[in-house]
Parts: structure tokens; C-alpha cells; sequence
């Protein structure tokens, strides 16, 4: 019983996940090409955007620290949070968007939550995140 009901679901999810807008398909084609690097919460991203005037265009950067991501595959989302003249400043970004230029790494945070939305109510100082320390690998022991 329990075989067959799981069965039908997996089923329902192929039927449903194949019916992808003819936008939402292009995106996912166009914005997973792209490399994407790997960072956690709490990292310092540097996220350059690209940001159209009129009929010019530029890159803007935005720098911050990862206080969430949700989402998966195409519509995997994160948020950066930064302090602009004393006000806090959080943008949401899709990670393939295609209005993304490249994402940076600047720094590695210690964090020990998947959200860390209890920033918002830290001021200055207490705002920092340990740097997060690598660890090393070693693939053979030395003998002595």
C-alpha cells in the first residue's frame, strides 16, 4: 500500500515538474550555465549586478554578508544584508539570475544557524562573524 501511494506521488511530481513555462525554461537554460561559486550563510559576497539606465548599462557591486538562502535548482534565492549610513540594507538575489554578473567570496563567516536573521537587531561591532577557518587536509601521514 504504502509502495503504490509512493509510487503515484513520484509520479504526480515528474507530471508536474515537466510543465516549466517557455520563460521559465529559458531561464533555467540560460542563468545554470553560468558558474556559480560556492558560499555559505554568513559569508561576505561581493554581488555584481547589472543595472540598465536607459539605454546604457553598468555593473553594480553589492557587498554584504549571506543571511539566508531558500529555494532550489532555478529558483534558489539568497539574501545579503549591509549597512548603508547607519540603516541596514537587504536585497534579495536569484542565484541564476541572469542580471547577475559574477558572485565573489570576499570572506567566510563561523555561523552556527541557517538563517541569521538575529543581525537586523545588532548595531556596529556586534554585527561581525568569525572568520571561518579551513580545515587542512592532509591525504598521507607522515612517518617518523
Amino acid at each position: 500500500m504504502k509502495n503504490s501511494i509512493l509510487k503515484l506521488v513520484e509520479e504526480q511530481n515528474q507530471i508536474t515538474s515537466g510543465k516549466l513555462t517557455k520563460k521559465q525554461g529559458e531561464l533555467q537554460k540560460t542563468g545554470q550555465n553560468r558558474e556559480v561559486p560556492k558560499f555559505e550563510i554568513g559569508d561576505t559576497l561581493d554581488v555584481h549586478q547589472w543595472i540598465e539606465t536607459g539605454e546604457k548599462g553598468r555593473l553594480q557591486v553589492f557587498t554584504g554578508v549571506v543571511i539566508s538562502k531558500r529555494g532550489e535548482g532555478s529558483s534558489e534565492m539568497f539574501t545579503v544584508r549591509r549597512i548603508v549610513q547607519g540603516e541596514g540594507v537587504e536585497r534579495i538575489f536569484p542565484i541564476h539570475s541572469p542580471k547577475i554578473a559574477k558572485i565573489e567570496v570576499k570572506r567566510s563567516g563561523q555561523v552556527r544557524r541557517a538563517k541569521l536573521y538575529y543581525l537586523r537587531d545588532r548595531v556596529g561591532k556586534a554585527t561581525r562573524l568569525k572568520e571561518r577557518k579551513e580545515k587542512p587536509t592532509t591525504t598521507s601521514k607522515s612517518a617518523n
